[in-house]
């Protein structure tokens, strides 16, 4: 679509090129193509003898880093998890409550249900929890390496403690 959309626009340009010469009299054409730029930068990179970007299995894991990749990854579950249960509610033939009277009426014991409790707890409140630190490292604060761990762990603290208490509701 963009193909074509950039054709027909090429077309009517060159075709309209005369009416707006004023338009065209500093344009230059392109000198490289993206292929000669990209063979540039590597023949530069050899030259240097640069090294490649390092893989990821060369860092040392901390806990900046891990708390990153679980706040995407909790945020990628949670947008998951609420699109299959608007489509589960949208696609099947009964209501809410049916389906609640039908998983209440199971008989899971009570270690089962707290631990399904504080599954469905954790996620929710660690991103929130992460969420309002990203949001003060977007205001400026927390930036050096003592205050990133610190307010890291305080996150998972509160975390921690705050599923234990919803999921003991």
């Amino acid at each position: 679509m963009a193909l074509l959309l950039r054709t027909v626009a090429r077309q009517g340009l060159c075709s309209s090129r005369s009416q707006f010469g004023v338009l065209y009299r500093h344009a230059v054409p392109m000198g490289t193509t993206a292929n000669e730029e990209m063979n540039k930068f590597w023949a530069k990179n050899t030259r240097l003898n640069r090294p490649v970007s390092p893989h990821i299995t060369i860092y040392k894991w901390s806990i900046p880093m891990m708390m990153s990749i679980s706040h995407r990854g909790t945020g990628v579950a949670l947008s998951s998890g609420i699109s299959a249960f608007a489509l589960a509610a949208l696609v099947l033939p009964e209501s809410y409550p049916y389906y609640l009277d039908l998983i209440q009426s199971m008989t899971f014991g009570p270690h089962f249900l707290a631990f399904s409790k504080f599954a469905l707890a954790f996620p929710v409140v660690y991103h929130t929890f992460n969420g309002v630190r990203h949001l003060a490292w977007d205001l400026g604060k927390g930036f050096k390496i003592p205050e990133v761990y610190r307010s890291g762990y305080i996150v998972l603290a509160l975390t921690v403690l705050t599923s234990i208490s919803l999921a003991a509701m």
